[in-house]
């Protein structure tokens, strides 16, 4: 990194939920020089150092080779959830998409890249004990999301092997949340025709309590501050457990919402996600709710060890928060964080 003039680092994905927050931290990094944020659409938000280019990921004739030249880092954040559908089109953005990317930074010399793999990426696992890095990513194979992401770790796999010189570090975050996200995560898994008070669960006649339901959470900005510690550090590398405790279940959000949680077999809660995905009324699909209720539990001991990070926010206040943001619409000036209130 130059000690004149400060890093320059490239942050895919710059617009939504993670990218925001990181582009605003590494844009206030008095260590940081420069911030190119590429994007399929380029945003009127503008902080401090910061520049954009519109860059389609999906698009064989993306020059990324050309932005990378120059950089210290590379952050790599974009990711399509949708059209859940059609696995074929998320799988040309997120995995071609994210070999272009590894590619180009072969290409242009970059000495490090910090990749955003994710709890998706793990095999089913523990739900009453937390697991570290070393737990199998082969991802529960019927959900596109983490089918792809489990890819996305043997890709690198053999990319770490035939490029030690590169540094790669693979972020695997919890379930991510802050207030301005809430209208972009609410179209993502709720969709348009979710209605008002689905959207409220203070309204719900009661909480859903489904077995295996028990998940950790993340403040976005405390994933981006991870993201922040990587890229200046010259020596991490590898896998990196990101979530706030305590875990989340229906016992937490029940008090968290004043709902009484009512226990509900996990073959109704599926035939009901499966016949509104089903009727395309609901864009989450069923496979990723079988995938949700076998993710594990993560130890996040590496994290605070070796990056010297740790979460600032419990997951009770980072739920809080996002739901206060549902309620108002809230949202940002990016096009996918745009907000839109509901009811």
């Amino acid at each position: 990194m130059s000690s004149t003039t400060g890093s320059r680092i490239v942050v895919t994905g710059a617009t939504g939920n993670v990218g925001t927050s990181v582009v605003r931290l590494l844009s206030e990094d008095p260590e940081v020089g420069s911030v190119l944020g590429l994007a399929r659409r380029v945003p009127e938000w503008s902080p401090a150092k910061t520049e954009w280019a519109a860059v389609d990921l999906a698009s064989e004739q993306t020059d990324l080779t050309g932005h990378f030249a120059g950089a210290d880092a590379v952050v790599h954040l974009a990711w399509a959830f949708q059209p859940t559908h059609d696995p074929a089109t998320t799988w040309r953005t997120n995995v071609l998409g994210s070999l272009r990317v590894f590619e180009a930074v072969a290409a242009a010399g970059v000495p490090a890249l910090v990749h955003a793999s994710s709890v998706g990426a793990y095999s089913p696992g523990p739900k009453n004990h937390a697991v570290d890095e070393s737990w199998p990513t082969h991802g529960w194979p019927d959900a596109a999301y983490c089918r792809e992401k489990a890819y996305l770790e043997r890709v690198l796999d053999t990319f770490e092997r035939d490029r030690p010189g590169i540094r790669v570090v693979r972020m695997r975050p919890a379930f991510l949340f802050k207030r301005e996200s809430a209208s972009e995560q609410r179209r993502i898994f709720g969709g348009r025709f979710l209605p008002g008070p689905a959207a409220r669960p203070e309204r719900l006649p009661f909480l859903p309590d489904i077995p295996g339901l028990r998940v950790q959470a993340l403040h976005t900005d405390d994933a981006a501050g991870a993201y922040r510690l990587a890229v200046r550090s010259g020596t991490a590398r590898g896998a990196f457990n990101l979530a706030a405790e305590p875990p989340v279940d229906a016992e937490l959000l029940g008090e968290l919402v004043g709902v009484r949680p009512v226990r509900l077999p996990r073959t109704a809660a599926r035939s009901a996600i499966a016949a509104a995905w089903g009727l395309r009324l609901l864009p989450a699909s069923p496979h990723l709710f079988d995938a949700v209720l076998r993710l594990p539990i993560m130890d996040c001991t590496r994290a605070r060890v070796e990056l010297g990070w740790r979460a600032t926010r419990t997951s009770t206040e980072v739920l809080e928060e996002f739901l206060r943001g549902l309620r108002q619409g809230a949202g940002a000036d990016t096009e996918p964080m745009r907000g839109r209130k509901v009811g």
